[in-house]
């Protein structure tokens, strides 16, 4: 019986050996990077994803040494960001990663169960599916916060590229042209030349008054196209001639041009319609508010009961909004200017308080409402469309320039701390 005890022993520890032997193999550490390590596991997964997604893309790899070479480069890097992003303490809270999933079932066009079975389907796990998201989330930050601060752009150099964009989307802008010719015969007096110059101007004068365009062509134009309205039909900038060129360009629709002074007299156009233009427009309001802040001494319903009580005051007439704000507004920056924010785009305030600007009417004073810094009321006074095509190719502009010159730096950064680390792979 003894004996028998003895041998079942030692078979428990010989299978005990052989299994922690299996496991190494599966889990060895594969590369040593810094105080971290890289797994013979991760290299695996990784390399089997790939795999996965280049057969449901339909691509094809190269031999498995050099996709592990690749692998094993891409796991380094992310070991490496990850030490980093532990030394400054850059964390994502499961709140955080929940959120963010959210935010990408959306985008895909499924909900956040649909996304997890698809995920699962795939034969990857979704509790490592999670940690990856947190992780690129995490790489994400320091890669911002090492790289952002080594890009340098010019304002010459959005200027020149804003420039550009300007210039191809002119190029592919087209203008339908209505045309006056008050003509000036060969050898015309200067005389007569002056009488033409009064006719097209008076007629320019009707024109902006609200007389009919094509009727005015058909009545007092000497141009080729006179009959049919004035209408020179679709042009872009390049296919008509240079005097008209030079004024239209960047002109909106049923705006009037002219005269314009040429050998033959005075001609006058009119934007009938443009396509291909990319305008964008924004609608600005003028507004003023006054903030509450709660606080120990300040309940939640008070900070709300006295804005109730400062709006009746206004409407009531027996105090002034501007002089309220003045007093009473804990928002330094608006309320010595009488609780002006002025001119604005309503996206650029918190979603609460731009819906309650846009859906107050003009002049009115809003119900007290509260966002994340305290109560508020607001006053729309006034809103205006405010054409907004420059700066936004501006901010286009600015954006391309960033992404090249943030992606080259971003090389740049990951090699120098791939050169600066202790890197080590481990040979079987």
């Amino acid at each position: 019986m003894n004996k028998l005890v003895k041998w079942l022993g030692m078979m428990l520890i010989v299978l005990s050996s052989s299994l922690s032997q299996a496991q190494e193999v599966i889990d060895r550490v594969a590369v040593i990077v810094n105080d971290g390590v890289v797994l013979e596991s991760e290299i695996q997964q990784m390399m089997a994803q790939v795999k996965r997604n280049a057969e449901a893309q339909k691509l094809a790899l190269p031999a498995d040494s050099v996709l592990r070479v690749q692998t094993i480069d891409r796991l380094v890097l992310r070991e490496l960001q990850m030490q980093m992003a532990r030394r400054i303490g850059v964390e994502v809270s499961d709140a955080q990663l929940q959120q963010t999933l959210i935010t990408m079932a959306r985008d895909g066009g499924a909900t956040l169960d649909e996304m997890r079975e698809q995920i699962e389907a795939s034969g990857i796990s979704w509790d490592a599916y999670r940690e990856t998201i947190r992780n690129e989330i995490i790489t994400g930050e320091v890669q911002r916060g090492a790289v952002q601060r080594r890009v340098y752009i010019s304002p010459q150099e959005v200027d020149n590229l804003t420039k550009l964009i300007e210039q191809m989307a002119e190029e592919e802008t087209e203008y339908r042209l209505g045309h006056i010719l008050i003509a000036t015969p060969e050898g015309s007096s200067a005389e007569q030349i002056q009488s033409a110059r009064n006719n097209a101007e008076i007629l320019l004068q009707r024109l902006r008054g609200g007389a009919d365009f094509a009727e005015a062509a058909i009545t007092s134009s000497s141009g080729s196209a006179a009959l049919e309205g004035g209408d020179l039909g679709w042009m872009n900038i390049n296919a008509m001639p240079t005097l008209f060129a030079e004024v239209v360009r960047g002109k909106s629709k049923n705006e009037l041009v002219g005269p314009l002074r040429s050998g033959i007299g005075f001609h006058i156009l009119k934007i009938t319609d443009t396509r291909g233009v990319e305008k964008i427009e924004v609608v600005e309001y003028e507004t003023r508010h006054i903030l509450i802040k709660p606080s120990i001494i300040l309940s939640d319903s008070r900070a709300k009961d006295m804005l109730a009580e400062y709006r009746q005051q206004v409407i009531a007439g027996t105090a002034e909004f501007a002089d309220l704000a003045r007093q009473h507004s804990a928002d330094p920056g608006s309320a010595q200017q009488g609780g002006s924010l002025g001119w604005s785009d309503p996206e650029a305030f918190t979603p609460v308080f731009r819906d309650m600007i846009t859906s107050t009417a003009i002049g009115d004073i809003s119900e007290p409402f509260k966002t994340e810094f305290g109560w508020h009321i607001v006053q729309v006074q006034d809103s205006r469309t405010q054409d907004t095509t420059r700066v936004s190719n501006q901010n286009r502009a600015y954006q391309l320039l960033f992404s090249r010159k943030f992606q080259e730096e971003l090389e740049n950064w990951q090699q120098e701390i791939r050169d600066q680390a202790y890197i080590e792979q481990v040979e079987l």
